[in-house]
């Protein structure tokens, strides 16, 4: 049975997935036990002042295999959504530091489950190469293969205060290493970061949608239990978003991306126990409700000052306190 599409003024992932096969995809978020180098000494052992990988993935620190992960997602998945296809998302740790073996042997677990249709790779724009690049677009005969970057923002400055330890230069290299080969690339996006007002925020979409990339994903700056940012809030050392600040400057960013762009999330979430700020974001369907009306009622959409030079615009949709 086709899904009926209807009209919408910016391009979810759900529309693209549903265009292109029919049926409801579900993402099984997965642990391939890797760790991250900005953790495990390579880079640094403080990681990034917001991360916790316990609030983003069901399965960070538990130790069971790749298999019985998938089993237990697609199972969830499959009757609590109807999912009929699945797509493997790497997403806990960095999802290609590791050996090309190591790597290999994680990403071959697919193979084994004909209802997965795609592998998407969570990654940082410093652990890659042209090896685990062709490594990588090796499954891109059988399955749709996207690599997710951790851009976060296309500020140095606050790149060194976030704890990120790379360089926007990393990122823009990594974006057009992967360009010309059959993987999409995604982009993850941080919005309220400290130090970022509205005009960075909109300078980062700019310069990404410059760039070759088939999708963005928005995340807002929110603390969870056990970081570094959970410590500054405390100290009153850092201010998050509102809810109107956060729809407004989602609907503001918005008419600089391209039409064709995918946007894969509007708004991050969290798992409900580790979650300290903000508190609006526990209610996403009422996120992208509000995002959905405000376009509406500003008669604006995905793209619509997309081709406008960098001196126009910027302001279509004020704040609201």
């Amino acid at each position: 049975m086709q899904y009926a599409i209807r009209t919408m003024r910016y391009y979810p992932f759900s529309r693209y997935l549903r265009e292109k096969y029919g049926v409801r995809i579900h993402r099984l978020g997965l642990n391939p036990g890797f760790t991250c180098p900005n953790r495990d000494g390579t880079l640094g052992t403080d990681g990034c002042i917001f991360c916790n990988d316990e609030g983003f993935s069901r399965f960070a620190n538990m130790d069971i295999s790749l298999e019985e992960q998938i089993d237990i997602s697609m199972d969830f998945a499959s009757g609590r959504y109807n999912a009929k296809k699945f797509i493997a998302y790497f997403q806990t740790g960095t999802g290609t530091h590791n050996t090309l073996t190591g790597l290999k042997n994680a990403y071959d677990v697919i193979r084994k489950y004909p209802d997965i249709v795609g592998l998407f790779i969570s990654t940082r724009p410093d652990c890659v190469d042209k090896d685990r690049l062709d490594l990588i677009e090796s499954y891109s005969d059988d399955y749709e293969v996207w690599i997710e970057y951790g851009i976060q923002t296309v500020h140095d400055d606050t790149l060194t205060r976030i704890g990120r330890k790379h360089t926007f230069s990393q990122s823009r290299d990594a974006i057009l290493e992967t360009s010309g080969r059959n993987i999409k690339t995604g982009v993850h996006l941080i919005l309220g970061l400290p130090g970022e007002n509205e005009k960075h925020m909109i300078d980062t979409a700019r310069t990404i949608s410059g760039l070759p990339v088939s999708g963005i994903k928005f995340h807002a700056l929110h603390v969870l239990k056990d970081t570094k940012l959970e410590g500054m809030y405390g100290e009153g050392k850092i201010n998050l978003m509102d809810f109107h600040e956060y729809v407004n400057i989602i609907c503001n960013i918005l008419e600089y991306i391209p039409k064709d762009c995918i946007i894969l999330r509007l708004v991050s979430d969290a798992q409900n126990g580790l979650l300290v700020a903000p508190g609006w974001m526990k209610d996403k369907q009422k996120i992208i409700n509000a995002v959905e009306k405000k376009l509406e009622e500003h008669n604006t959409f995905q793209g619509a000052l997309h081709e406008i030079p960098s001196s126009a615009g910027g302001d279509r949709i004020k704040r609201e306190g």
